[in-house]
Order: C-alpha cells, then sequence, then structure tokens
C-alpha cells in the first residue's frame, strides 16, 4: 500500500512539473510569433497613410469601421462626409 501511494505521489509530481515545463514553452513560442510576425497595415481613409492596425484611431461610420492615423483626420474625414451629404 505504501508503495502504491508513493508510485501515484511521484506520478502527480511528474505530471505537474512536465506541465508546467510545456506551458512555459507554449507561452514563450507565443510571444516570439508576436515579435516576428509582422503587423497588419491599414491605410488611412483621409491622408491615405499607411498604419499598423495596432495603433490606429478606430471610428466605425454606419456600420464600417474606418482606421486613421490621428484624430485630425478622423475630425477630417467626418467633416467631409457631412459636407457631401448637404
Amino acid at each position: 500500500m505504501v508503495r502504491f501511494t508513493l508510485f501515484i505521489f511521484l506520478l502527480l509530481f511528474l505530471s505537474a512539473s512536465l506541465y508546467r515545463l510545456f506551458k512555459e514553452i507554449f507561452i514563450q513560442r507565443r510571444k516570439l510569433n508576436r515579435l516576428t510576425e509582422p503587423e497588419e497595415l491599414v491605410q488611412d481613409p483621409c491622408c491615405q497613410t499607411y498604419i499598423p492596425a495596432g495603433t490606429a484611431v478606430r471610428k466605425r461610420v454606419a456600420g464600417r469601421i474606418y482606421y486613421f492615423c490621428s484624430k485630425d483626420c478622423v475630425r477630417k474625414f467626418l467633416d467631409e462626409k457631412k459636407s457631401k451629404k448637404s
């Protein structure tokens, strides 16, 4: 009975150690992939510049999401939309 208990304890300890090891490896790979993969570029509809999607200013207009390089471009874009409607 003592041998069986020690065997179960050892098995659980090894399982937990392997789990932690593989979890760390998986996390490191995900971080590495984020650093090596290029970020998607989006075009600003106002000034036509390309900017990374992660740093762009997002604005939903009429159900569509637009990406802008700055809040000034958002304001100019919305003013142009209003003037076209009038």
